[in-house]
């Protein structure tokens, strides 16, 4: 699955199957982290670093659907990070703007820590769970 202004939501709600027994795992990114910690529990083992605070929109679904692809992040893990790739311009109009046209940079974690906050002061614990879950994917990758 590719993730761009023409994503199909049809199998949004799949998870990749875990190894882990039924009812041990909240979410695939939990099951990933206690599979690859090291000895000491204190990070992922062969996990390739990159620059999630400094990346472009493009850059950012590039490495999202990197991640789906490898099986890393399940579609529903990924969905925050969909959602923070798009920009669409108040005026509406045409709709999203181009991601690969577009060659600002961003803080991805920063965009993140600013949703959990704006959730927490809505009394969203859904967005906030789910938004805490994708800090915690990016934790594990940022270089």
């Amino acid at each position: 699955m590719k993730i761009d202004a023409g994503t199909s939501y049809l199998h949004a709600s799949q998870r990749a199957q875990s190894p882990a027994a039924p009812g041990n795992a909240t979410s695939f990114a939990d099951v990933l982290a206690t599979a690859t910690a090291g000895p000491s529990g204190s990070g992922a083992a062969g996990v390739k670093q990159v620059d999630i605070s400094n990346m472009t929109r493009q850059e950012m679904r590039d490495w999202s659907n990197d991640q789906i692809r490898s099986g890393k992040m399940s579609l529903d893990d990924s969905r925050p990070f969909m959602a923070m790739t798009m920009k669409i311009p108040v005026s509406g109009g045409t709709g999203e703007l181009p991601a690969a046209n577009d060659g600002e940079r961003l803080d991805f974690t920063q965009k993140v820590r600013a949703g959990i906050e704006g959730a927490v002061s809505r009394n969203d614990e859904v967005t906030r769970q789910m938004l805490q879950s994708a800090m915690a994917i990016m934790q594990r990758y940022q270089g």
